[in-house]
């Protein structure tokens, strides 16, 4: 009898130990990897570090956390380095508008939000219109006077043909039928060097991005993209308050993981941004960088990203654009 129990007893310790590896909770056991799409100096660049130095500064990793620059096709360059990774536990990405608008005009873009493992949603952020500080444009319809007086001779920096700054630029032209050009280049960096360099008139740029040379008196904004003013900004209109009746493009930023992440990574990646997120420094950096922090969490932003993607959708179809999803 008593051999039995003990033999009992051994067989329930050993299937204790077979399961409990299958129990365990996930703990990176390397470097993790954190995508973006922009290059240095870019908005998505600027963030994503930003983000990674506060997790650093707040202890909450216990692997170092490093930015992988993905540049090339707005976001379908990142998507497919996701792509290539699934499954893998260490390798996240930071998303933003143009990993949805990329899919929605691009038959090539294959590489969806859908394909991979939503994480969070961490901000809503607002941009600013803006030309050099010493520019005879002195407001938003100063700059839509002189396009329209010379079609094409104003120049905008950006991004992709997708990014927000293009869909707002498409929009204006479209409502007033001014025109002006498009000059695309990698990293915010370039774009503002281009601004204050004389070699384009305007640019839509992130308060993050812009928000120093403001404050240095290179920059002047004409115009803020936001549905209400900024508190770093209260003498700055918003489009609409400029005269120009367009729909709000809203940009987020927050992290996607790669595709079928197993369900214990998903949460403590989850968990971590949560943490990071409830931080000082992180409500320091969100009014510094004048970001709206409203965060998702995983379970939510399945549904969010569907409803998301068909307001991008709309507004790129009212902006003339070609839409093949």
């Amino acid at each position: 009898m008593l051999r039995r129990h003990l033999l009992a007893g051994a067989a329930l310790v050993f299937a204790i130990a077979a399961v409990t590896p299958a129990l365990a909770q996930f703990k990176p056991s390397r470097p993790i990897e954190f995508g973006v799409h922009g290059g240095p100096g870019s908005g998505n660049d600027v963030f994503a570090r930003e983000l990674i130095s506060i997790i650093d500064q707040e202890k909450l990793s216990p692997v170092r956390m490093q930015v992988a620059n993905k540049v090339g096709g707005g976001s379908t360059a990142a998507a497919a380095y996701m792509a290539s990774k699934k499954s893998n536990p260490h390798v996240i990405a930071c998303w933003t508008n143009v990993w949805i608008t990329d899919t929605l005009v691009q038959e090539s873009a294959t590489n969806t939000l859908q394909t991979m493992t939503p994480i969070a949603r961490l901000v809503v952020e607002p941009a600013l219109a803006v030309v050099k500080a010493d520019s005879p444009i002195k407001s938003l319809a100063d700059f839509i006077k002189a396009a329209t007086d010379k079609p094409g001779a104003m120049k905008q920096s950006g991004g992709s043909i997708t990014s927000r700054e293009n869909i707002v630029r498409q929009l204006l032209m479209k409502t007033t039928g001014a025109r002006w050009s498009f000059i695309s280049f990698p990293s915010g960096g370039e774009r503002i060097a281009a601004l204050l360099g004389g070699h384009v008139d305007m640019m839509i740029v992130d308060p993050s991005e812009a928000a120093e040379q403001v404050r240095a008196g290179k920059l002047r904004p004409l115009a803020q993209v936001s549905e209400g003013r900024l508190a770093a900004f209260p003498d700055v209109p918003t489009i609409k308050e400029a005269g120009f009746d367009i729909p709000n493009v809203p940009q987020m930023r927050g992290v996607v993981g790669t595709g079928s992440m197993p369900a214990d990574a998903v949460a403590y990646y989850e968990d971590l941004f949560r943490k990071a997120t409830q931080s000082g420094k992180w409500q320091k950096f969100l009014v510094d960088a004048q970001l709206d922090g409203e965060f998702v969490k995983a379970a939510e932003l399945t549904n969010f990203l569907a409803s998301f993607q068909g307001q991008l959708r709309d507004i790129l179809k009212e902006a003339g654009a070609k839409v093949v999803r």
